[in-house]
């Protein structure tokens, strides 16, 4: 059985970026009524397009 660990924060870098207004927008539109704010958001769409990147470049190393 797996046994229970306390979790850590994981660490962190604050990077400052700067979003056209109507990705913002959406964005916002997007999480409201959620428990999700910005950062989270960008976050998970930043992992999800990474694992993307990393699917499409397995895909064509397997057509080679």
């Amino acid at each position: 059985m797996r046994k229970f660990k306390i979790p850590a924060v994981p660490k962190s870098t604050n990077k400052t970026i700067r979003f056209p207004n109507d990705v913002i927008d959406r964005v916002e539109k997007e999480i409201t009524g959620t428990d999700c704010n910005f950062s989270m958001f960008v976050i998970e769409a930043t992992r999800v397009a990474l694992d993307n990147l990393e699917e499409d470049r397995q895909q064509c190393k397997n057509t080679e």
